[in-house]
């Protein structure tokens, strides 16, 4: 049977080590405290100049979103390494840790991982910039934000469609903005006892008559016979636009055309087939 005694004196020794040990701790911890309060502020300064100083330079906003993003996050990275130095982990156990914590963190977040990679591809190849309208993973929509993991586009039906990056700089993408100007090809269909020439005469003339169609040399309106259909002799009409002008331009076109080919008697043939009976005797 122990001795009380001793028993004791091995709890008293317990919390006299412990006092020891909380005292030693005390003021490691309220320096961290206090570093992690003054390092947030400070990187929350940095990041209000950071943002000045492009909206000052006039930068790209798709690098200005970027570089905010990922300086904020090596600063906050930064920081958390020197509170955790200051409260006593040694630099070596903590190196030790990171690099076992971020091997299991990086199989685990492959796909952040990636969608990282694809942030850098898209700053540095450029296929799209902030305000370029795209369509890409089947969305279509003006490009918002491009931050480090993902970006935000801006729907028709002002949406908003998220799309990661990995997946982003590794699909197909179609930019409409980047060119400028567009091409458009709307398909007109007539009858096969209307007047071919004459159809084609009425919707070139009133592609000609808007202000915004495109007249430079190679770019100059056109209308050709594209198909002999079922139901309908189809006519192609080409023009091009400038981006701003397309839209419009082009419901205006679909109307017009629509109402000019039927006050000329151009008919509009829906959909139909002919069937045939035979009697057999």
């Amino acid at each position: 049977m122990k001795d009380p005694l001793s028993t004791l004196s091995q709890y008293e020794e317990y919390i006299k080590r412990a006092a020891n040990w909380i005292w030693a701790f005390i003021p490691g911890f309220i320096s961290a405290i206090i570093l992690l309060f003054v390092g947030l502020w400070i990187i929350r300064l940095i990041k209000r100049f950071t943002r000045k100083f492009f909206q000052r330079k006039d930068y790209d906003p798709t690098l200005e979103k970027f570089a905010q993003d990922l300086i904020n996050w090596t600063l906050k990275i930064i920081l958390f390494v020197t509170v955790i130095t200051q409260l006593g982990v040694k630099t070596t156990s903590l190196v030790a840790i990171i690099g076992a914590a971020g091997l299991a963190i990086g199989l685990a977040l492959q796909g952040s991982l990636a969608n990282f990679a694809g942030g850098v591809l898209i700053l540095l190849l450029r296929p799209f910039k902030v305000g370029d309208f795209i369509k890409a993973q089947g969305q279509e929509g003006t490009v918002k934000e491009i931050s480090i993991f993902q970006t935000k586009l801006n729907t028709f039906g002002n949406q908003l469609a998220i799309i990661p990056n990995g997946q982003l700089s590794n699909e197909t993408i179609v930019n409409f903005t980047e060119e400028g100007i567009r091409r458009e090809a709307l398909t007109f269909g007539i009858g096969y006892d209307d007047d071919v020439k004459l159809a084609k005469n009425i919707l070139l003339e009133l592609v000609n008559e808007q202000e915004t169609v495109i007249q430079e040399e190679g770019k100059a309106p056109m209308i050709v016979l594209a198909e002999l259909g079922d139901s309908s002799v189809n006519l192609s009409l080409r023009y091009w636009a400038h981006i701003d002008d397309f839209w419009n331009l082009r419901w205006t076109v679909l109307e017009e055309g629509k109402e000019r080919l039927e006050a000329q008697g151009i008919t509009i043939p829906y959909p139909q087939r002919d069937v045939h009976l035979y009697k057999q005797e």
